[in-house]
């Protein structure tokens, strides 16, 4: 291949990354571009196996609605009230299409900002990637005995990714979603931890055009991204990945079972 060649393929890849719509948390558009290993526990199905022994229920960022809308399709009985939240425009819009049908509320409500629910409103609070687990508002709006059945984002996560760009961490930051933190905020709020699972898998980016679409969707990895500030580190990536074969990170995720202590009705395990 030529120099001008190469160049014109760097070119294209990087404009390609750069033009997906990065809205929702469906990842389809990596298949053959990026792959990711799945943990073991499948998030997506147990979560509809708690769906059909709940209440009512709370999806927490729910991002445009994918996983939800695929658990409710699979639960073995719907619940009474399922009711999600998401705090980007974008996702908002995305989850309301897909969620309505399925007679689901989708509120806007900022991550940062309290839940908008009455105390003791949910018996089932789920959520998957949470930016923040807001420990004290999950408690508070689960009733007695209310269980929180998430697949969280652990520590340092992507991280070879994330320091060719930025370079080496401070332990602070790699730390800071570490799950044995997590379980001390859970619970200080009041939780009881009844599982807590952590697994490290393999993530291989088999182009720079995926790695400009996941730096663009997953906004906290490399804040402040834009092709234009780190279009040398993309170029020498992008001639790595061909001389060397794809990049090759790795993911960290923790799943938390955890219930809301004092007497009421739980769902089923």
């Amino acid at each position: 291949m030529t120099e001008k060649a190469a160049r014109r393929t760097f070119d294209d890849l990087i404009a390609e990354g750069a033009s997906v719509p990065t809205e929702g948390w469906d990842f389809s558009w990596f298949e053959g571009r990026a792959s990711e290993a799945r943990p073991s526990w499948g998030y997506a199905g147990a979560m509809a196996g708690r769906l059909g022994g709940a209440g009512a229920v709370l999806d927490i960022q729910t991002g445009g609605g994918e996983v939800l809308d695929f658990a409710l399709a699979n639960a073995s009985r719907r619940p009474r009230l399922v009711v999600a939240t998401e705090g980007w425009p974008p996702n908002l819009a995305k989850a309301t299409a897909l969620l309505r049908p399925r007679g689901v509320a989708v509120v806007a409500s900022p991550e940062d900002a309290p839940l908008p629910f009455a105390d003791g409103a949910f018996d089932l609070v789920v959520s998957r990637h949470p930016v923040e687990a807001r420990w004290e508002e999950i408690a508070r709006v689960l009733e007695p005995g209310g269980v929180y059945f998430a697949q969280h984002v652990g520590p340092g996560s992507v991280h070879e990714l994330v320091e060719y760009f930025l370079g080496a961490q401070p332990d602070e930051r790699r730390n800071a979603r570490h799950p044995d933190r997590e379980r001390r905020a859970a619970e200080a709020a009041g939780l009881e931890i009844v599982e807590l699972r952590a697994e490290r898998l393999r993530v291989e980016f088999h182009d720079v055009a995926a790695v400009v679409h996941f730096l663009r969707k997953v906004i906290w990895m490399v804040p402040g991204f834009t092709v234009e500030a780190y279009l040398p580190r993309l170029r020498a990536l992008h001639e790595r990945i061909e001389s060397e074969g794809s990049f090759v990170a790795h993911s960290t995720r923790h799943l938390f079972h955890a219930r809301r202590g004092g007497a009421g009705r739980a769902p089923r395990p």
